[in-house]
Parts: C-alpha cells; sequence; structure tokens
C-alpha cells in the first residue's frame, strides 16, 4: 500500500527520488521521508503529511546531494502516521537504513525476542522490527548484507517489498518482495527500484519485475543478481520494455488526474476493445479465452472474485455473462472468499479482476482457487502484474495509467473486457443468434463515442452538485444491469468527498431505506428506458410522494421521469447490458464536482490508497 523508490548510480539521486514518490503518493500520503548517502554519510529526513511537506522540510534540514537513496510514502498500518513512524527506518548502529511496504505479522514475537538481545525501538512499526532482525543476523553471524537479508527474510511471516542499504558498503542496494510490488529499472551503469515504473520512465525502458519470494543486489558497474530467498538458487532476469510513457502519468492540463482519467474514458474503452472487437467480420479475438473455449463451455459456473469498484464491475459481468451466454456467475469479495472454506471444483471458471493487478485479497483468493484446480482468469491493467502472472489466462483493459485513487476508466474497461468476454461465449454456445451477436458488436462499437457525449453534460452536472454539495446522506437506486452501477455511483460519492452515500436495487427502497427519505435527501435514479422502466418509474413517484429530491439519470428524450424528478442527467440510448457504461459517467462526475466543492483531496482521499497490497 505504500509507494518506494529507490536509486543507485552516477546521477543525482535526489531529484529522482522526489519526483518518484510524487508519483506514487497515490500508494499512500500519510508521512513520508528519504534518506541520502553522500560518500560520507547518510542524511536522513521523513515527516507527517505529504510528498510536498518532506520537499519543504528537506530545503531547511539537509544537503540533498548524493548517488545512492531511497524514498517512501506511506499509507499507515503499524503506528498512527507521525515523524518516528514514517519510512526510512534505521537499525540500532544506525549503519543499515530500510524502506518497506507490506505488513510483517510476526513483528510482535521477533521485537520480543530482539528486546531480550539488548535492542531498543522508537517507533510503533513493524518495518523498524525488519530493520533490526537484518542487523543481529548480519552482525552474529557476520555476513555480507544480502545473505543477512535472506536470512532474516526466511524468518518472516507476512508480505513485503524492501530495499535496504548499509553506510559501510554504499555501492549496493539489496531490494526483496513477497507479496508486494516491485519493479527494477535498468539504466547504463544505474538501477532504479520502485513500486511501479512510474518513477523512472524518462531514464529507462527496461524493467524487472521481480516474483514472490525474491530478492536481488543492485551494485555499481555490475550486472543484477537476483535469487530465490528460500533456496537461494540464482534466476535469469526477465527483462521487459515498458510501454509507460511520460504523457500518460501528467495531468495534461486537468485539475485533478480523476477527472483527466474521467475524461480519457472514450479513448480508453476504444482502447481495450481496439483489436479484440471486429464488427464488420463480426469476430471478437480475445486470446485468453480462445485457447481455453473448451474449459469456458464445460464449466458449471463462473465464479467473479474482486474488491471495491471491481467488484461492482463483476456484478455488472453477473448480468451480462448470464442473460447474454446463460452461464451460472457467482459474485464474491475476495476478502471473504479466501477466508469461508468456500466450495470449488475443477470445473469452475474463477475470473480475478483487478486493475493494479496487486491486490492482496483477490490474489490470495486466486491461489486458493487454484489450489482446488478452478481454472482461473485474470482482468487488470497493469501489465506483469502479479494477479497477470498467477493467472492461467487472462485479458488486459489496456486502460492505461489511473493515477487517482477513486477508480473511474478502471471500471468502464474492466466492464469492456467482460463484455466481450460474454458475447464471444454466447456465440460459441448458441445462445445468441448471428444477428444478435453482430447487433451488440456494432452496437459496442458506438460506446466510446456515446460516452463522449455522456461528457457533454459535464457543465450541468456541476450545478446539480453545487445544490447538493452539503447533503449529509445520499441514496443510489438502480435495476438489473443498473444496480451495480448506483453502487459504484455511492461508492464513489463517499470514497472522494466523505458524504455518507447508499446504493439499493431500486425496489428494495420498501424494505427499509425508504424511512430515510424527507425533504432533505437526495436520491440518484437511474431510469433509462432499457430495462424495468415502468418499475423505476413508480419507485420514483414513491420517493416523490414523500418528498424526496430526485435527481434522474434517463435516456435522451425522457419525458415521463423528467416530470417527475427535481434535475434529469441524459445519456444516450443504447442497447441493455451496454448501458452501465454510460450511466456511471454522469455518476462519477457528480462526485467529482461535489468533492471540489467541498474542498477535498480528490485525487487522494482520506485513509485510501489505490493498490490495496497487505490485508
Amino acid at each position: 500500500m505504500c509507494g518506494i523508490v529507490g536509486y543507485i548510480g552516477h546521477r543525482e539521486a535526489y531529484p529522482i527520488i522526489i519526483k518518484g514518490l510524487q508519483r506514487l503518493e497515490y500508494r499512500g500520503y500519510d508521512s513520508a521521508g528519504i534518506a541520502l548517502y553522500d560518500g560520507e554519510s547518510i542524511k536522513l529526513s521523513k515527516t507527517k503529511g505529504k510528498v510536498a511537506d518532506l520537499k519543504e522540510k528537506l530545503e531547511n534540514e539537509i544537503s540533498t546531494s548524493g548517488t545512492l537513496g531511497i524514498g517512501h510514502t506511506r499509507w499507515a498500518t503499524h503506528g498512527v502516521p507521525n515523524d518516528v513512524n514514517s519510512h526510512p527506518h534505521y537499525s540500532n548502529s544506525g549503519d543499515l537504513v530500510i524502506i518497506h511496504n507490506g505488513i510483517i505479522e510476526n513483528y510482535d514475537s521477533l521485537k520480543k525476542e530482539l528486546i531480550n538481545r539488548g535492542y531498543t525501538f522508537k517507533s510503533d512499526t513493524d518495518t523498524e522490527v525488519l530493520i533490526n532482525l537484518i542487523e543481529d543476523v548480519k552482525k552474529n553471524e557476520n555476513l555480507k548484507l544480502g545473505k543477512a537479508v535472506q536470512i532474516a527474510l526466511n524468518q518472516v511471516v507476512g508480505a513485503y517489498a524492501i530495499a535496504v542499504f548499509d553506510k559501510n558498503k554504499p555501492n549496493e542496494i539489496v531490494v526483496a518482495k513477497l507479496g508486494s510490488p516491485l519493479a527494477i529499472g535498468i539504466g547504463e551503469d544505474e538501477y532504479f527500484i520502485a513500486s511501479d515504473a512510474s518513477p523512472f520512465i524518462e531514464f529507462t525502458k527496461n524493467a524487472i519485475y521481480l516474483e514472490d519470494e525474491q530478492m536481488a543486489i543492485l551494485r555499481r558497474g555490475k550486472d543484477i543478481k537476483i535469487r530465490k530467498i528460500k533456496t537461494d538458487a540464482l534466476v535469469d532476469p526477465y527483462m521487459q520494455e515498458l510501454q509507460l510513457n511520460l504523457e500518460q502519468i501528467e495531468k495534461g492540463g486537468y485539475d485533478h488526474f480523476m477527472l483527466k482519467e474521467i475524461y480519457e474514458q472514450p479513448s480508453a474503452i476504444l482502447d481495450t476493445f481496439r483489436g479484440r472487437l471486429l464488427s464488420n467480420e463480426a469476430v471478437i479475438k480475445l486470446a485468453g479465452v480462445e485457447d481455453n473455449m473448451k474449459k469456458f463451455l464445460a464449466a458449471d459456473r463462473i465464479i467473479v472474485v474482486a474488491c471495491g469498484t471491481s467488484w461492482h464491475a463483476g456484478l455488472v459481468a453477473e448480468y451480462i455473462f448470464e442473460d447474454l451466454a446463460r452461464i451460472p456467475v457467482e459474485v464474491e469479495y475476495a476478502s471473504e472468499f479466501r477466508y469461508r472454506n468456500p466450495v470449488i471444483t475443477e470445473k469452475d471458471i474463477v475470473i480475478a479482476i483487478s486493475q493494479s493487478g496487486e491486490t492482496a485479497d483477490t490474489l490470495a483468493a486466486i491461489k486458493l482457487a487454484k489450489s482446488k484446480g478452478a481454472f482461473v482468469f485474470g482482468v487488470c491493467n497493469v501489465v506483469g502484474s502479479s494477479i497477470a502472472r498467477e493467472s492461467d489466462a487472462g485479458a488486459y483493459t489496456h486502460a492505461g495509467p489511473e493515477i487517482g485513487v477513486a477508480s473511474t476508466k478502471a471500471f468502464t474497461t474492466q466492464i469492456t473486457v467482460l463484455t466481450l468476454m460474454a458475447l464471444r461465449l454466447a456465440r460459441a454456445k448458441g445462445t445468441m443468434s448471428s444477428s444478435e451477436f453482430r447487433h451488440h458488436l456494432i452496437e459496442l462499437e458506438t460506446i466510446p463515442g456515446k460516452v463522449e457525449e455522456a461528457l457533454q453534460s459535464d457543465a450541468y452536472v456541476k450545478t446539480v452538485a453545487d445544490i447538493y454539495k452539503d447533503s449529509k446522506n445520499c441514496l443510489y437506486l438502480g435495476r438489473g444491469f443498473n444496480f451495480p452501477v448506483a453502487l459504484e455511483g455511492a461508492l464513489k460519492l463517499k470514497e472522494i468527498s466523505y458524504i455518507h452515500a447508499e446504493g439499493y436495487p431500486a425496489a428494495e427502497m420498501k424494505h427499509g431505506p425508504i424511512a430515510l427519505i424527507d425533504e432533505q435527501m437526495p436520491i440518484i435514479v437511474i431510469a433509462t428506458k432499457k430495462g424495468h422502466y415502468e418499475k423505476v418509474v413508480s419507485n420514483i413517484q414513491e420517493i416523490k410522494s414523500r418528498k424526496g429530491r430526485i435527481i434522474g439519470i434517463v435516456t435522451k428524450g425522457d419525458v415521463s421521469v423528467k416530470e417527475l424528478a427535481d434535475h434529469v442527467i441524459e445519456v444516450p440510448e443504447t442497447i441493455e447490458c451496454l448501458t452501465p457504461l454510460l450511466t456511471t459517467i454522469p455518476l462519477q462526475l457528480l462526485s467529482y464536482h461535489i468533492a471540489v466543492m467541498l474542498n477535498k483531496n480528490v485525487d487522494q482521499p482520506r485513509n485510501l490508497a489505490k493498490s490495496v497490497t497487505v490485508e
């Protein structure tokens, strides 16, 4: 959940690390810190707050020279956010320095053992325990740093991505990974370390992604050495060429990454089906599905595992798969699925959905499913991510980097991939006629343009946001394919504005939530003409009779809802199963504008981080 960055080479490390931390701040922003080696001593500074606070502090506190350094931006787990608990952390001797993303589950027993040996601790973190454990192993067994790290990690239970260096041997950094992502950029006589590739994209296109239970020693002027932590066996490094470019991780003139990413959805959806959707030929090309068609067709059911927004995309997929392909689908929170002893067989297909491809609970759910013999299909955005590697097959969304913590284009591109899958399976099973299949392909091809059209409501959505920005509670209602969109709309509002909001199937309003409705309560109702329209209109009339304030998301040209609602936001017409790709757009914009008007940090909402890589 935290962001780590490091550098060793011939350049000044500070500008690389501080800019890298700014790019990784979506991973955590409770506190930040940096340690630099200038050839004589370690210069360390850290502070509660954001990277900007660290940068301001550094200007008055320490020299920033040096060609070796590590930095960290934190999402707090062990210990409250404060200066002392911030990373990096020293060992007791002051010789070793560490940054760490993850959780050491047995830190308490290790800490008690180290205290008995005379070690003292300044912070409440598990990370300070780990660096002192490494020092204890190194000192007692008279080992080099790399070997000491390896032995120490074999005593650890939990997850980690770490970078460690020793001021007495300042020509190397030791890194290791288990459960948390770690990328190594390879330059000319230089190495870059980061939680993802964004901190070093302008310096090199070559990267190695460490696998779980691997460590690497990065030495100036020497080739990288990667070993397995448990067996000490050398591993041949697999170098990837990065597809990321600098423009993708900059705001590009938008006030916030979230707004930029909302507006990128037409091109992101197009990129997701580009080369896969050939409407003229009535063909869908998805290699991961095609190569495993027999497994899909023989499956008793599909189980979707995901968290947060990806779980909502999975709920949309449940409606689409069952409606089009007639395959039973169950959608599970990965965090519950992994712990409840689920019934899984070799005839199950498990679809794991994650934007980052690093979600800890989803990864654990994958491993559980594979241990039971299920076939796992991954849907994620980040090439080379852990879920992509752990899955038996899969499909990337091609959304491009998503920096804003509140997912937007991840949601619509995930639905796009899942729709392509459902359509291909429906055709293979014969549950759709060739004319229906072609019609769906042609309509899906129009969606990027229709999303563009939906975005034109932005100015009006902003006026609606101004009216309701001071609300304390909101209800979101939808039916059928748009019930998950109601859940997603409520989540967006909660995430970035901190207004309490709940999503419900519209018919469930009568089973409890209707008691909340009064003239102060805004109710956002998704009421497109396709799918249970008359029923939703009836639900709106029930709200109106209780003086609720109604914001209707309607199909362009709607008359009935317009007569009842206080405000209506129009979206273009499309076939029912594709409406979630359009109805989610005004809900994203509404949440964004309300949060901005309330002076909230839209891209970095409190207590949240983009990738949940710890439990």
